[in-house]
């Protein structure tokens, strides 16, 4: 298994690099594995108090690899309905990891943030932008549905922008992301890092404890019903993938086509 992840520790700061710029950095099992992997062996370092995650390349994450998702959607339906549903669970093992996860994390999101992708940055607590990012829900575009995406727009900035951008697919600039309040300041791309780890810090400082207790707060006591959604979410999106439209959805991303819907 090659290695999808990097890490790196510097004073305080943990930085979690997606590292397969070669496939847009797009998510299948292995990266997922690695992902929560990693982010178990920095639970245990205590001189850590807090982690950046971004992406090394021009994308922060793509979203799912749909190439693997083809290979499952050629599958006769009685063996591929639990491999879509072993595939949504990984990804929502994926966020809950993140959401539960007792440190501050900053997602540094240089390019692009899409669909699953999305949903990853949004796992995490905040959100670096440099100037080149962009933030994509355009599962329903490919025949699909962002089963993890919509709940959690839903619950950091609210249903109207989550409506906004699953039902047009259409990208989120850095500059209207400020505007709508999802992120701080826009920065040059080099910066991003710089400033997240900046941000980091500030967010590590307080003690472990109260950090840990405010993390628990906001993501399992104010968003009490996130974590059944996110569970929902992938099951409809796992029923969802064995349509002929997802077929085709998959299938034309693949083949680099316009989908012809059935």
């Amino acid at each position: 298994m090659s290695q999808q992840v990097d890490i790196k520790v510097m004073d305080s700061v943990a930085t979690i690099v997606i590292d397969r710029p070669d496939a847009c950095n797009a998510l299948n099992a292995s990266l997922i594995h690695q992902l929560i992997e990693a982010f178990g062996d920095i639970h245990q370092e205590k001189k850590v108090s807090a982690v950046v995650l971004t992406g090394r390349g021009n994308h922060f994450c793509s979203g799912v690899d749909l190439k693997d998702f083809a290979k499952i959607a050629t599958m006769e339906p009685i063996d591929a309905h639990p491999e879509w549903m072993d595939a949504w669970r990984q990804l929502t093992e994926l966020c809950e990891t993140l959401l539960r996860f007792p440190k501050p994390i900053i997602a540094a999101v240089d390019g692009d943030a899409i669909g699953a992708g999305l949903a990853l940055a949004l796992s995490c607590d905040l959100m670096v932008l440099s100037k080149q990012a962009q933030l994509i829900a355009n599962a329903a575009q490919r025949g699909l549905i962002g089963g993890l995406t919509a709940p959690l727009l839903e619950f950091r900035f609210g249903a109207a922008t989550a409506a906004r951008m699953l039902l047009t697919g259409d990208a989120i600039d850095a500059a209207e992301a400020y505007r709508l309040g999802m992120c701080g300041e826009v920065i040059a791309a080099d910066q991003v890092w710089v400033q997240a780890n900046a941000l980091a810090k500030r967010c590590g400082q307080s003690p472990r404890e109260s950090v840990q207790a405010t993390k628990r707060i906001l993501n399992e006591a104010i968003g009490e019903t996130l974590l059944t959604n996110l569970a929902g979410g992938a099951a409809t999106a796992a029923a969802l993938c064995t349509t002929d439209s997802a077929a085709e959805g998959i299938q034309a991303f693949v083949e680099k086509r316009p989908p012809e819907w059935p």
